[in-house]
Formats: structure tokens, sequence, C-alpha cells
């Protein structure tokens, strides 16, 4: 049977976890089997404020950090390692930088025939007078491709660290009725500041989204706004408000329909262009909104995807769910 370690015997002789488990002394943190044994017919209250007082005095010599001694070892230790790092990175850092052509040179590796490519060539391969959108949603689509399927991966890992199952925790059912939940509440200050702002951060991110690749923007940068403006009226109104017309199935819906018109879209453009055929969608007018063939739809599905993981990760940080 294990036996909860003295006062005088742990402050004179300081074991280690492995070894008191191996002698079979209970860690001071943790209940000892001995009250557990009784607190299950008859509590030795005796015994319990015994275990309870050790407790305290080991979470005391723990937390003091003015004697304890492996504790200051540590915390010098680390300052100096720290310190070294740093002083190595920089140095590594600075050995690289010094390496580098000089900008602008004719030889720099930057300035290729890729570069020269983009910007002869953008307009007419692609239809976009924004050369970047044309690169990242045409040359690059493949790279911008994974990035959306970066996003959507993210919001699955953090949902399943904090989805909470409100079946089985009946009590934050409760908070979620309670007014505290749906903080601040009532706040007519920002309520009616959201009431006139809101939608024209909505109006103004599906601008930018529509005019990506006609003007500086895009998928990323719109959506980015649509979803702080999702996060504003969240702030402004509660969840409640907001779960109206978007929640977790809206999500699921939203992101999978988007990335899935963008692999069909783009599996079709790689594959006419890796056969040298023709394809059918019409680059249109250059400076037009529906114009630059693929380019449009998947910028809204960018931002469709952007939008919707930014207010997935507050809404899951902020209680655990949609």
């Amino acid at each position: 049977m294990s036996r909860l370690i003295p006062t005088e015997e742990y402050n004179k002789k300081p074991l280690t976890r492995l070894s008191r488990w191996i002698k079979g002394e209970t860690d001071p943190f943790s209940e000892s089997m001995e009250v557990k044994k009784h607190s299950d017919n008859h509590p030795d209250e005796k015994l319990v404020r015994r275990h309870k007082r050790e407790r305290e005095v080991v979470i005391e010599q723990v937390y003091d950090r003015s004697h304890n001694r492996v504790y200051k070892t540590f915390n010098v230790l680390f300052k100096i390692v720290a310190v070294l790092c740093c002083l190595a990175l920089i140095a590594i850092l600075l050995v690289a930088v010094s390496h580098l052509p000089p900008v602008g040179a004719t030889d720099n590796p930057a300035s290729n025939e890729v570069v020269e490519k983009y910007v002869e060539d953008g307009l007419q391969d692609t239809g976009a007078v924004n050369i970047v959108t044309g690169m990242i949603l045409d040359y690059r689509a493949f790279d911008t491709f994974g990035e959306s399927n970066v996003l959507f991966i993210a919001t699955c890992t953090v949902l399943l660290l904090l989805h909470v199952n409100k079946k089985d925790h009946k009590d934050l059912m409760e908070e979620e009725k309670s007014e505290r939940f749906f903080e601040p509440k009532d706040d007519s200050i920002l309520q009616k500041i959201t009431f006139w702002l809101f939608p024209i951060i909505v109006i103004f991110g599906i601008y930018v989204i529509l005019n990506g690749h006609i003007s500086p923007g895009g998928g990323f940068s719109g959506g980015a706004i649509i979803g702080a403006g999702l996060i504003l009226y969240s702030n402004a109104f509660g969840f409640k408000k907001l779960n109206r017309f978007f929640t977790e199935k809206t999500y699921r819906y939203v992101s999978f329909g988007s990335l899935l018109f963008y692999c069909l879209a783009k599996s079709y453009s790689f594959y006419t262009g890796a056969n040298h055929i023709e394809s059918v969608i019409p680059l249109g007018t250059p400076g037009a909104i529906l114009s630059s063939g693929f380019i449009l739809p998947l910028n809204i599905c960018v931002g469709l995807v952007v939008a919707c993981t930014m207010y997935a990760f507050y809404t899951l940080f902020r209680k655990g769910g949609f």
C-alpha cells in the first residue's frame, strides 16, 4: 500500500516522481490511495486534513522561487542559452544576407524569364489587369489551392481540439442562455454603430473580391474584410442572432463547395494546358468585371473560404463551437 510522504522526510530527502513511484510513495500533488480508500465508505477526516496540509507544503516549496536552487539555476541557464541562441541566429542571418546579390542586378536570380513572362504575357494569357491576381490564380493557381486547403485543414484541427459537445455539457447550455454569455449585453453604442457599419463592411469586402482581377484586392483581402465584419456583428448582437444565417452547416457547405469548385476548375485548366487544348472558357475583355476566365469565380471561392475560416477561428476560441 502506498504511503504519504511526511513533510520532514520530503524536506530532507527530495525524491523524483519515478523514484517515489518505484518505492510505492504517493505523489504529494495527487490524492493518496488511503484517502481514496477511506472516502469510499467512511472518510477519515484526520487523514484528509493531513493530506491537504502535505500538499500545501509541497506546493509552497515548489513555487518558492527565492529559495528554490533548482529553479534559480534553471532560470539563469535559460537566460544564458536564450541569449546565445539569439546571437547565433543573428550571426547566421547576417552571413546569409551578406551573400545575397544586389537588388536590381541583372544576374539576380529573381530577375529571370519567369518574371518577364508574367509581366509581358500576363494580360494576354490570363485576361486579368491585375498581374498579381493573374499570377496567383492562373500561373500559380495550384499553390493558391494548397493555401486554401491549409486554411480548411487548420479550421478542422482547431475544431477537433476546441470543440465542445453540448450534449455532454449541459452547464454550457445554461451559460449560453445567460445574459453574461453575449458580452457586451445590450451595448446600444456598439449595436447602433454595427447596425450601420456591418453592411458597409460586407459590401466593401464583396467589392474587393469582385474587382480583384482588375484592381488591387482579391479573395484573400476581401474575405478577411467580410470575416472581420462577421466577428464585429457577433460581438455586438451575440452568436444567437448570427446563427440565423451562419451556422456550422453553413460553414461546411460553403467551404467544401468552394474548394470543390476550385479543384474542378483548375483541374480542367491544367488538363487543357498540359495537352495544348484550347479552353472553352472565354477570357473576355480585359478591365471588365466578367473577364479573365476562371479568375473571377476562383476569387469568390477564395474569399468565401477566408471569411468562413476567420469567423470559425473566432467562434471556436470564443465558445468551442458555432
